[in-house]
């Protein structure tokens, strides 16, 4: 006689999951920065944490303006975000934040993501920061009332330890040593930038002539 076996879990679909638990809460990883430019190691960083995590998406949020003093020369927004939108095409993970800019005015980033939070009540996020930032923590606005909004993800690097007073995430990704600073000072010395950006975010540099003039 074929013995029946009875499954002690029952299966329960998604959608009874969801009449009895409601519906999943989305995951997304915003990475904030000015991005002057945006370079290999911004989607090196940002791959890893992604697949590590397993986020729905990354959401690069470029800054309108920092809130510390900062020497950079950003250049314009609207050719910051354009060559954003040329470094991510092709990866559907990715995609663009554009509150901050649209926002304008120094970016603070609890007031973003209290409007994030308000827009979107049903999904969590996760602000993604390389070591090197983690230490500046203590000095952000409003910092013991923005890590109850997000979870901080910071992503390790060589030469910091992995330790902050507040809740971080660590996880792994491959060393990459590029800076915008670096890219800016090469670009204006005419050296290449060859590798170190997107093909497509190099060719927008050079067609718009780009960085020329800034150190």
């Amino acid at each position: 006689m074929t013995q029946v076996k009875t499954l002690t879990h029952p299966v329960i679909t998604e959608a009874a999951r969801e009449q009895l638990l409601g519906p999943r809460r989305r995951q997304i990883g915003l990475f904030g920065g000015t991005f002057n430019p945006v370079h290999n190691g911004h989607l090196i960083m940002a791959e890893a944490v992604g697949t590590q995590l397993g986020l729905n998406q990354i959401l690069f949020m470029p800054d309108n303006q920092p809130p510390h003093v900062d020497a950079k020369g950003a250049i314009a927004a609207k050719d910051r975000v354009a060559m954003l939108q040329l470094a991510i095409q092709g990866n559907p993970r990715f995609g663009l934040e554009l509150t901050e800019i649209h926002r304008g005015g120094v970016s603070y980033t609890y007031d973003t993501m209290l409007g994030l939070k308000q827009l979107h009540p049903d999904t969590e996020y996760y602000f993604i920061i390389g070591a090197d930032m983690v230490a500046y923590l203590p000095k952000w606005h409003r910092i013991a009332d923005l890590v109850k909004l997000v979870t901080f993800v910071g992503v390790k690097r060589r030469g910091y330890m992995p330790t902050s007073p507040y809740p971080i995430l660590w996880v792994d990704a491959p060393m990459i040593d590029i800076s915008s600073t670096q890219l800016r000072e090469r670009i204006r010395t005419d050296q290449s930038i060859r590798y170190l950006v997107p093909d497509a975010v190099r060719d927008y540099i050079t067609k718009e002539g780009l960085y020329l003039d800034n150190d």
